[in-house]
């Protein structure tokens, strides 16, 4: 089987199910941001590969649970209105979110000002992907009323909250530093 299939040549795609639209209809831009966040969040987990200390393997066991759960997501933003995806999102999925933001956020020093994305090459990547989640879910929030899992906005948006916790656990895990907002521009 070839990797190329020349059926989206004509600007047009295949959700699931196979109903065909244009390659810029939200949908796909809302799967496709998805796509692009787990991507990033896959930089971020390789970018722990040498890296030692106490919590790493729960880091990127983490990292991966949820490379999976956004992978799902985007299988719930393109399965059309009509049709019932295999594989649905769950609170249980939010609550594990909150419950590691929680266990982190217990162990990081207290925020007095806003930080800039840096520090480790993991954790810049990692509020990268933060980012991307949040595009994410403004496009998901346009697709409200034809997504049917009202769910889908609330991970994203919870999980832009884990990604930021996660990048301030590895920053201060591996010694990355948290650059403050300059505020004397």
């Amino acid at each position: 089987m070839r990797i190329y299939t020349r059926s989206g040549d004509k600007g047009e795609t295949s959700l699931i199910f196979g109903k065909r639209v244009k390659k810029n209809d939200l949908r796909v831009e809302a799967y496709g941001t998805c796509d692009e966040a787990n991507s990033m969040i896959g930089l971020g987990r390789s970018h722990l590969t040498n890296e030692e200390f106490e919590g790493k393997q729960q880091v990127v066991e983490a990292l991966h649970q949820v490379q999976t759960i956004l992978f799902h997501v985007g299988a719930e933003l393109a399965t059309p209105q009509d049709k019932e995806v295999a594989w649905k999102l769950k609170k249980e999925h939010i609550e594990a979110l909150e419950q590691q933001i929680d266990k982190w956020d217990q162990s990081l020093q207290p925020l007095n000002n806003f930080i800039l994305p840096s520090g480790h090459p993991s954790a810049a990547a990692l509020h990268s992907a933060r980012t991307i989640v949040r595009r994410a879910e403004r496009v998901a929030v346009a697709l409200e009323d034809e997504v049917e899992n009202d769910l889908v906005v609330s991970y994203l948006n919870r999980l832009s909250d884990f990604l930021f916790v996660a990048a301030r656990y590895v920053n201060q895990s591996v010694g990355g530093e948290e650059l403050p907002l300059n505020t004397d521009v």
